[in-house]
């Protein structure tokens, strides 16, 4: 049978430890309950993403939060747009729930948000936190009533909030008062460095406005997300210097792709590497086909390469190069990554641990005995006009030498082996 899968214990825990070398302090933030998550605080960074669904379609939006939580997502955004999409919110946690997956939910909502929380209050009560754009709330003499009514939707159902402000969206009239002011300034400013100061504005200004409403100062969560790389990392600076609300990041419309990532990983690991950063999302446009899972993975590993989590081993492979002519080493360092990915939810309630195993795949006799020697298990290919046999190291120490068709058959079995004989242990111990 499938083993069930639940949101893990240690989003809500103490801060995982992070290698010894890592000179990374986090920023101290006053820490948010969302669901059974802990954001800021002296909890870990929490993954999240968001579904691309048509969320009045439970079904499929459904299946989507679980495929994204399965694939280690602790919090999942859905929109919030229409009548239909806040009906459907009660619905799509009962079936969350009757799949044994509850992980949090968060309500995205922008320009009607204060009517469709007021209107459909099971859609209030069955979200885990709402996300309010202030720049999305309503203009002119609309807006202060109109946020005012979400936020006291979110107190009278005790939820927290982020204050998510996005530059593509920022409060004009805002922006239109400070690019003023600055324009009378005896020595006015850059536009962008104006534009750079309203987002930061306006998150503060609303999140001040919301705990004068009433919502508690530990039911707030700030983003102010942008586009370009510098602007985000300039943003969050000051951002973080001038409050101690959990902050989440992400690299807005970050794209498709090889650029996607790279912008993303740019952009947040200078941030978290200054301990800036309680939550993250990779905003990855998919490409046609592709699974919307892949900016979990791309975000837990930016974490996990940083050494501030660790959620599934991380196999260390070659590049390859003119020694390593076959393509071997390269189809068993991919299936192995994938097989351990694919046996995390189990690995996770019967193996705790297994998530810091750490594998080495090797082309050749250069670095093979050395990489693997250093990882958890290593096994050494042959490269080119070597002998074709394949050591593994197990613990630093040589184990066993395989040869023939079976070697990535055997090869998986070491590791599976290793996994229940250390880790079934550390098992036992905490039962």
């Amino acid at each position: 049978m499938p083993v069930s899968w639940n949101a893990p214990d240690f989003v809500s825990t103490p801060r995982e430890p992070m290698s010894a070398s890592s000179p990374i302090k986090r920023r101290n933030c006053v820490p948010v309950r969302v669901g059974k998550v802990t954001v800021g605080g002296d909890a870990s960074v929490v993954v999240q993403s968001m579904t691309n669904t048509d969320t009045a379609d439970e079904v499929a939006t459904a299946v989507q939060v679980a495929q994204l939580a399965r694939a280690g997502s602790e919090m999942v955004r859905i929109t919030v747009n229409t009548e239909q999409a806040a009906a459907a919110v009660p619905a799509i946690r009962e079936r969350l729930d009757a799949m044994g997956i509850d992980v949090p939910l968060v309500g995205d909502f922008h320009f009607n948000g204060h009517k469709l929380l007021t209107k459909y209050p099971a859609c209030a009560e069955a979200l885990d936190k709402y996300r309010i754009n202030p720049g999305n709330v309503g203009r002119g003499k609309r807006r202060d009533p109109q946020f005012a009514t979400m936020i006291e939707m979110a107190c009278k159902y005790d939820k927290p909030v982020r204050i998510g402000v996005n530059w593509g969206s920022l409060d004009q009239d805002l922006l239109a008062r400070m690019m003023d002011d600055n324009a009378r300034a005896a020595q006015p400013r850059e536009v962008i460095e104006v534009m750079r100061a309203a987002v930061i504005e306006s998150a503060l200004q609303s999140a001040a406005k919301a705990e004068e409403l009433g919502l508690a100062h530990d039911k707030i969560i700030l983003s102010c997300k942008m586009s370009v790389v510098q602007d985000l990392i300039a943003v969050y600076r000051e951002l973080a210097a001038r409050c101690d609300y959990p902050l989440h990041l992400g690299l807005t419309e970050a794209g498709m792709g090889s650029k996607g990532i790279v912008a993303s990983t740019a952009a947040l690991a200078v941030l978290l590497q200054e301990g800036i950063g309680d939550t993250i999302r990779v905003s990855l446009t998919p490409e046609p086909g592709e699974s919307r899972t892949k900016e979990v993975v791309v975000a837990q590993e930016i974490l996990q390469t940083m050494g501030l989590r660790a959620f599934t081993p991380m196999v260390t492979a070659c590049p390859g190069c003119g020694r390593t002519s076959s393509t071997f080493f390269q189809e068993l360092a991919e299936r192995i990554q994938n097989y351990v990915r694919e046996q995390m939810p189990e690995w996770r309630q019967h193996y705790p641990g297994a998530e810091n195993l750490t594998l080495a795949v090797m082309g050749c006799v250069v670095n093979g005995p050395g990489e693997s020697k250093h990882a958890d298990i290593g096994i050494s290919l042959p490269g080119t006009g070597e002998t074709p046999v394949a050591p593994v190291y197990v613990d630093g120490e040589k184990t066993v030498t395989l040869k023939g068709e079976t070697i990535a058959d055997d090869f998986q079995r070491i590791i599976d082996d290793y996994v229940r004989s250390r880790y079934g242990r550390k098992a036992s111990e905490v039962s």
